[in-house]
């Protein structure tokens, strides 16, 4: 009696990757604290949020009759879709973090080059892409890649997601080669001032399930429509939560944060952006007047609902205003761009950069993880070098081997099959990759000192 996207839902609540997101990191590594957040909690967040925004964009266009291809019966399959992707957005991310992604990116970056296969540097051996695949890693491309084959359940498919909801979460249809900074004047046509063509979207392995999904959904090289809806609700949910986890945690008090929006507000003529910091200082007053215990952690996450709210009415009102542009694929920005809260979201961001992110607590967690993926890309890209060819392995590498899933080994030993050498050997560095992404913080820790021999 289900719909094939409410099937989707209960395939990903059930699985171990989306288990897994409880124990990674959002902001603070490796938190004892219960109420900081972690992946799993963010990404019910977000899938709330995006939930929510499905509801309203649906009801707009059935109500204003926007578009008359738009029928009743989809509004629940919109809800479902967004429901669903956004559970799964971060369901790629590596351990400890965006500073995962950047400690990858930057160790091949570095070491590429200096390993040997066959006598060869290894980045001449690879093609273009295949190495941009690894300098440009990103979380929400892995996302791809653990859904539709490494979360081997059946079969080589992975989950056996719905193409409208795996459409949804490639945030940039694009590959790694084709990256256009949206800051440069270069890059052509419509790549030039894109969002969507800064990062990639799909690895180079998994071409043939991004073309796949492109035909089916028929987005043509553009970004998935209900995607703008998916980002919107990811930047809402982060932008309010860091500032609440930061204060949770002590990086920022209530007085401070009220300053640096002060500030801000003295700097710039918004009404809007006025009235919100007003608002806050407002709950802070009532929260005195009712001699509630903590007024400032009152006020604050009473704020934070309000501009959570704020954020939901503006990115609709947005969605609506440029409906056949995104309809299109030619719309270029995000959904907040221009609106009423776009402002207080960047004041709310560089607030959080710079009290927590940047904070001594963070930085010495994000050295401590620096070490832990240097010495498990470095153990591990040694050991998978030659598996797998007639070149025999030493006793150490062929532990190290044992050690990665053998559902990633199934995986690639499908995908290798009948493919030349060259492609082998890249699909062998993605099992190094695979196989960290796969670890949770605890598990990355705990692997990192028990092969150092640390008690």
């Amino acid at each position: 009696m289900r719909t094939e996207f409410e099937k989707d839902y209960h395939r990903i609540i059930g699985s171990a990757s989306f288990r897994r997101l409880q124990d990674k990191t959002q902001v603070f590594p490796l938190d004892r604290s219960d109420f900081i957040r972690t992946r799993l909690t963010h990404s019910l967040e977000v899938s709330s949020f995006a939930k929510s925004l499905g509801q309203n964009i649906s009801e707009m266009l059935l109500k204003d009759k926007m578009d008359e291809s738009f029928l009743p019966s989809y509004k629940q399959d919109v809800c479902d879709i967004l429901q669903c992707a956004g559970l799964l957005h971060d369901i790629g991310n590596p351990p400890f973090g965006h500073f995962g992604e950047t400690a990858i990116r930057e160790w091949f970056r570095k070491n590429l080059s200096l390993i040997q296969y066959n006598g060869k540097p290894v980045s001449e051996i690879l093609t273009e892409q295949m190495r941009e695949d690894f300098y440009h890693f990103e979380g929400n491309t892995q996302a791809l890649r653990v859904v539709t084959k490494l979360h081997y359940l059946v079969d080589e498919h992975g989950m056996n997601l719905t193409k409208g909801l795996l459409g949804t979460i490639i945030k940039y249809p694009i590959a790694s080669n084709q990256i256009v900074d949206p800051k440069s004047q270069s890059g052509q046509g419509r790549q030039s001032g894109q969002i969507t063509y800064k990062k990639m979207g799909y690895y180079y392995a998994d071409r043939d399930v991004f073309n796949d999904i492109e035909e089916s959904t028929g987005t043509r090289g553009c970004r998935h429509p209900l995607t703008f809806l998916l980002e919107a609700a990811d930047d809402i949910a982060y932008k309010t939560a860091d500032i609440e986890d930061a204060y949770k945690k002590g990086c920022l008090s209530f007085e401070k944060f009220l300053w640096e929006l002060n500030e801000k507000k003295a700097d710039v003529a918004e009404a809007a952006y006025s009235q919100m910091v007003e608002d806050l200082q407002k709950r802070y007053d009532k929260a005195l007047e009712r001699r509630i215990d903590n007024p400032e952690i009152y006020a604050l996450q009473n704020w934070i609902v309000r501009i959570q709210g704020r954020m939901i009415q503006c990115a609709t009102g947005a969605f609506k205003e440029h409906y056949h542009e995104i309809m299109e694929g030619t719309y270029a920005k995000d959904l907040f761009a221009g609106t009423d809260v776009k402002l207080m979201m960047d004041v709310l961001g560089d607030v959080a950069y710079r009290y927590a992110f940047i904070s001594k607590p963070i930085l010495k967690l994000e050295i401590a993880a620096d070490s832990v993926f240097r010495f498990l890309l470095e153990r591990f890209v040694d050991a998978v070098i030659y598996y797998d060819t007639e070149t025999d392995l030493n006793d150490v590498q062929k532990k190290l081997i044992s050690l990665i899933s053998e559902n990633y080994k199934t995986i690639y030993k499908i995908y290798s099959k009948d493919k030349n050498d060259t492609e082998k050997l890249y699909l062998r560095l993605l099992l190094v990759t695979d196989s960290i992404c796969g670890m949770t913080d605890s598990y990355a820790k705990s692997l990192y000192q028990e092969l150092n021999g640390i008690a």
